[in-house]
């Protein structure tokens, strides 16, 4: 069975541990979209991990980890990665990677950087990756294919002439930066060949085969439903798809093989780079929120920035949920709303004085202003406990609230940040 886990939101939502925890009962873990731009942070038996390449399965001795062909792979990323892990004790993992999937190259990183400079105060946040270059050179076709590593030099030489000509121009007319070098770009694909040649396979066939074996396979995506190019926030998104629908296109499997979606949602909002976002908040109640969120505070894993806090959003979170084809969400860092005394939820948007609670397209979300309902908290501490029943009344009350206005069951709560602490519900 083909099961996806996504973001419901702006990602950061703990899709990591989710992911982790369901590995236990999976034979595959598929990445299928983005890049080294957003991180999941998971704590097991060997440690607090980062990972930014490598799907969040690598922890099981009895799973496959695959890069699936719609990843920006940045290979040197993806084996300091692997090392990094091994070097902590951690059994060096099964991996595959597609011989379709697109290699991110140096000046990739070097164009993000260079453009988010230009842009100055009208910048998009970005991680400075290479996702938004690779992805337009994807698209263009001048990209280069895993697969292409393998082609004989002549072919390589060619097509590295082609790519200089049209990123010359830009680097040295509008970026003022030194030209690249053909040579040097020969090598860094030679070295990518060396790194990546051990992993490399037809992956869209090995995982049909799988299918056809009964294995079961998570997808994994990264960010969440407001980061996807056609149903985010655009243009403050990612530049690939965020959904569970692309996963069997970044996966290479039927769309029909995808039986189970699960989406996660934290119990309250975070977001990392610009956009719109109508429930953040401000100051000192951002700052608690950020001190005590997550495990070890409400950061980027990939680039230690702060992330920007909010209450929970329900009219972004139906939608999300709505967007992904959502079957159940794991609604997530609930004890971290501990220490409050009440937890305003925001259940509507009001735009131009009237109030929807229906996500709209950015120009009349950059209008819109939280509409709130109060909740009463729990005031302790939730970690420890295993059954929903024994959760406290106001912090059910609170689920419950949660599931109702965003029009989907919350099958699985989180109650720390650890593989076991999760709560079974709906089931």
């Amino acid at each position: 069975m083909v099961k996806a886990i996504v973001g419901a939101n702006w990602g950061d939502e703990g899709k990591g541990k989710i992911t982790d925890m369901l590995a236990q009962e999976s034979d595959i873990i598929v990445r299928f979209q983005g890049g080294a731009n957003a991180g999941h942070t998971i704590v097991n038996n060997y440690g607090k991990f980062a990972l930014h390449s490598l799907p969040s399965g690598v922890f099981y001795n009895h799973t496959t980890s695959i890069i699936g062909n719609g990843v920006a792979l940045n290979i040197p990323v993806l084996f300091n990665e692997i090392q990094s892990i091994v070097e902590k004790g951690v059994p060096a993992p099964k991996i595959l990677v597609s011989d379709r999937a697109q290699i991110v190259m140096s000046y990739h990183i070097l164009f993000d950087q260079c453009e988010e400079e230009r842009l100055g105060g009208k910048a998009f946040g970005s991680t400075k990756s290479g996702i938004a270059p690779f992805y337009s050179d994807k698209y263009a076709k001048i990209g280069f294919q895993v697969s292409e590593l393998f082609a004989d030099e002549d072919y390589l030489r060619d097509k590295i002439a082609n790519v200089c000509v049209k990123k010359n121009v830009l680097l040295e007319n509008l970026y003022h930066k030194p030209a690249l070098d053909e040579d040097k770009l020969y090598e860094e694909l030679m070295e990518y060949k060396e790194m990546v040649e051990p992993y490399v396979c037809d992956v869209s066939k090995y995982l049909w085969d799988a299918i056809h074996e009964g294995k079961n396979i998570l997808l994994e995506g990264q960010l969440g439903s407001m980061k996807d190019p056609d149903h985010g926030i655009y243009p403050m998104v990612t530049s690939s798809s965020t959904l569970a629908a692309y996963g069997a296109i970044g996966a290479g499997i039927p769309p029909y093989e995808i039986k189970e979606i699960v989406v996660v949602s934290k119990a309250y909002s975070s977001a990392v780079g610009a956009g719109a976002f109508v429930s953040e908040i401000f100051g000192e109640e951002a700052d608690e929120l950020r001190r005590r969120g997550g495990d070890g505070g409400e950061f980027g894993a990939t680039t230690g920035r702060p992330r920007r806090m909010g209450w929970y959003d329900c009219v972004a979170s139906k939608y999300g949920c709505r967007i992904q084809g959502a079957t159940g969400v794991a609604f997530t860092v609930l004890d971290v709303l501990g220490y409050l005394d009440e937890i305003p939820v925001c259940v509507g948007y009001e735009i131009d004085g009237k109030v929807t609670t229906d996500f709209p397209t950015t120009h009349l979300l950059e209008k819109a202003k939280p509409v709130y309902e109060v909740l009463p908290g729990w005031k302790c501490d939730i970690r420890g406990i295993k059954k929903y029943e024994d959760l406290p009344e106001n912090c059910r009350k609170y689920i419950e609230f949660v599931e109702k206005h965003i029009e989907c069951p919350i099958t699985m709560v989180s109650n720390g940040p650890g593989r076991d602490d999760i709560i079974f519900h709906n089931k």
